[in-house]
């Protein structure tokens, strides 16, 4: 029996981003770089140490996002649709007899939306899944007779949802933030009596493909874009060595995919409210300046637009809370950062030095603006 043909992999991943491009209208053409060398990825996860979450986030219903899920299952392997799964059914599924699914979860605001709860045994399970040696342990058994099992967790995951999602899953997703269609743009009516088997079609064909690559794939560690590391480069690493092995202007279009996603993300990522913290500190209250009083800071603090820190749960950001949050970051010398005393007028107050946050600000804040603001009036340093 001959061996079969190879098969053009630049060309089927064409193919596949043309597919995309019928039914969905993504924000950017990095979406469509992603999406594809995504759906191929799906079919060589044993060839990767990590396999990123792909995430399409709107703030609206109508954009998009559940007919986005709908291509992509038909071009996954064995694609299991899910919606309000439970971590067990999820873990379950993926231990099963029945081989590795590839999940997709439509209407993930409802698992971790802000009135569905904690839901930290399902975050737990998306977020060992993302490598390959995640596991969930379980107790099995009745009684006094209850083992603990390990049950695989490695899968990929595609979810649709509103809104945002946990910083933990953000982190490991490719992120599609997607928009209503404007007036301007138009797709293709989907049928999935007819255009379901089109897709499977050009899924068994990425199967055949992806089988001639797979050892090619599994001995290859892409380069990185400048500036693409730690967790960023963890998610992009199986979708570039794709590229990679698919050849012809995928490569180049990956990267530049990788470069565009990254940076969107890191700009709409605001981390968490500590990092917000010293990062306002840093570009809207301490500018050009080496100390200030508590009280000022709090004034400051509580006066920023588009800041959380004047209605906290109903209340504004006050004393306690600060040094709260901030005696969890370190100085330079590994203390707490605490507030120290301020010589104003004739008086001393509590309040911050600059010196003692340079070293939280360097280890935990993103790069400052390219403009930094002139220093506030009325924050002259007094010995």
């Amino acid at each position: 029996m001959s061996a079969p043909q190879p098969i053009d992999g630049a060309a089927l991943l064409d193919e596949v981003e043309r597919f995309h491009r019928r039914f969905n209208v993504f924000p950017t053409d990095a979406a469509y770089v992603a999406v594809a060398l995504w759906d191929a990825h799906a079919h060589l996860l044993d060839c990767f140490d990590s396999t990123p979450r792909l995430a399409f986030l709107s703030p609206e219903p109508g954009s998009g996002k559940s007919r986005a899920l709908e291509i992509v299952d038909t071009l996954v392997p064995q694609p299991m649709t899910a919606v309000n799964a439970s971590a067990a059914a999820l873990f379950r599924a993926v231990s099963g007899p029945n081989g590795r699914p590839t999940i997709l979860f439509d209407e993930i605001d409802t698992i971790f939306g802000p009135k569905a709860g904690d839901n930290e045994e399902l975050r737990g399970f998306l977020n060992a899944g993302h490598r390959r040696t995640g596991v969930t342990y379980r107790c099995i058994g009745d009684g006094g007779n209850q083992t603990v099992q390990a049950f695989p967790s490695y899968c990929a995951v595609a979810v649709a949802g509103l809104g945002s999602l946990p910083d933990t899953i953000m982190t490991r997703s490719v992120i599609i933030r997607m928009r209503r269609k404007g007036l301007n743009e138009t797709v293709e009516p989907y049928r999935a009596r007819i255009h379901e088997a089109e897709g499977n079609r050009l899924r068994d064909r990425l199967a055949q493909w992806t089988e001639q690559v797979r050892a090619q794939v599994a001995d290859t560690w892409p380069d990185m874009p400048d500036g693409v590391t730690d967790r960023p480069a963890d998610v992009w690493e199986p979708l570039l060595a794709v590229a990679d092995a698919a050849g012809g202007e995928w490569p180049e279009r990956a990267r530049n995919a990788c470069v565009t996603l990254v940076k969107a993300s890191r700009a709409n990522d605001k981390g968490s409210l500590g990092i917000r913290l010293l990062t306002d500190l840093r570009d809207h209250v301490l500018v050009g300046i080496d100390r200030l009083p508590t009280v000022a800071i709090l004034d400051r603090l509580n006066a920023l637009d588009d800041a959380p820190w004047a209605d906290l749960g109903g209340k504004p950001l006050d004393n306690r809370r600060l040094s709260r949050m901030l005696a969890e970051y370190m100085t330079a010398d590994n203390e707490p950062i605490s507030s120290r005393n301020i010589k104003t007028g004739g008086s001393v107050l509590k309040g911050y030095y600059t010196a003692d946050l340079w070293d939280a600000w360097a280890r935990y804040c993103p790069p400052p603006p390219e403009s930094p603001l002139p220093p506030l009036p009325g924050t002259e340093n007094v010995a």
